[in-house]
């Protein structure tokens, strides 16, 4: 193994800060030696950190219907293939109770951005009614795209515990690329800062393996998300959708070095953040059967199982072959439970899974 690389392993190993250059490195890896080293380095940093008990996040998607126009994104609102859908009050807490009568311990409402008195008032229901309905029991996260800190402040007080909105990438000029022009990279950088100040859980990510990204641009993105000093990551492989202006952007994509991209990013994470809660994403299980195992094997202890009925999941395709779209909820517990297992960890039924740098906070 390159000399370098372990002595980058081994500093990482003892806690020490790691420079822009040998994240580069890491990123760079390309001999399967060191990359094992490296998967190998990042978890055990995780298991001494967070430990071997994955937490589940019974993942409820909302609704399809979105103001945004993301040119990679399978929802956008120009894709007019797409069978729109929001659930009801009702249906979102039925979901919500199945989880935690299956000892769940956290939820995650993800949905299309809306902005929106109506909108801001049917997030607050849906959080009290899942609160009643629950006694007090679930720990809430939303990812429901950028909004004003005042409609944050509301969700906040009805019961929402962390957020996750996505950076894309710390790289203004290539978010522009991505985006119509009425999309601001520095709104979603305000809004991050709002979501901190009104006591979330904040966790944010970017998206990996963009046409045109470099692997300096990735270092810089983890760098960047370093110093926001975030609580959680999710983060995962860019993986086009048929239906959108970026579908024909990487002519060669390759499933294997999209994931390899991905499991690097996450190991790189783990010993840059050794404290946070990083998710095992889906879209690393699109690449691979096994993604989301070996996310968990390089620094991932967080999985999003999908508990929405299944006869709304082909209509909440953000990139193509999205997984398990006909398994039932009890079906992706099992299934899940089976797979970590597999891999000699243990899923943390009836607990929130807290990521303990926000509570080193003592906020």
């Amino acid at each position: 193994m390159n000399s370098s690389i372990q002595d980058i392993l081994s500093r990482a190993n003892q806690e020490e800060t790691l420079q822009r250059p040998d994240v580069i490195q890491l990123l760079d890896i390309s001999d399967p030696n060191e990359l094992q080293a490296l998967f190998k380095t990042a978890y055990k940093i995780k298991k001494q950190n967070v430990g071997k008990v994955v937490y589940f996040r019974g993942l409820i998607e909302i609704s399809n219907l979105c103001q945004k126009d993301c040119l990679y994104c399978g929802i956008r609102k120009s894709n007019h293939d797409v069978n729109r859908f929001r659930l009801s009050v009702q249906e979102i807490v039925d979901a919500a109770v199945w989880a935690h009568k299956n000892q769940y311990g956290s939820l995650v409402l993800q949905g299309g951005e809306i902005q929106g008195d109506e909108h801001a008032d049917y997030i607050t229901r849906v959080l009290e009614r899942i609160h009643q309905a629950t006694r007090n029991e679930l720990a809430i996260t939303l990812s429901l795209g950028e909004q004003s800190r005042e409609v944050l402040g509301r969700w906040r007080l009805a019961g929402a515990h962390r957020y996750l909105l996505r950076l894309e990438t710390s790289r203004e000029d290539l978010y522009r690329q991505f985006h119509p022009d009425d999309h601001l990279w520095q709104n979603r950088l305000d809004c991050l800062a709002d979501l901190r100040a009104e006591n979330y859980q904040v966790g944010t990510g970017v998206m990996i393996g963009l046409p045109g990204q470099s692997t300096s641009d990735l270092a810089d993105d983890l760098l960047y998300i370093r110093d926001l000093d975030v609580d959680m990551i999710g983060m995962g492989p860019f993986i086009p959708h048929s239906d959108t202006p970026m579908a024909h952007h990487l002519p060669n994509f390759n499933k294997n070095k999209q994931l390899d991209l991905g499991l690097k990013m996450l190991a790189c994470a783990r010993l840059l953040l050794p404290n946070a809660n990083m998710a095992a994403t889906t879209a690393l299980q699109a690449l691979s059967d096994t993604g989301r195992e070996l996310g968990l094997q390089a620094g991932g202890n967080i999985v999003m199982p999908n508990v929405t009925d299944p006869k709304h999941r082909r209509a909440y395709q953000l990139y193509d072959g999205k997984p398990s779209l006909d398994e039932n909820s009890e079906q992706s517990r099992i299934g899940l439970q089976r797979r970590i297992e597999s891999i000699g960890e243990t899923v943390g039924y009836g607990l929130w899974g807290n990521s303990p740098r926000f509570d080193q906070r003592g906020v």
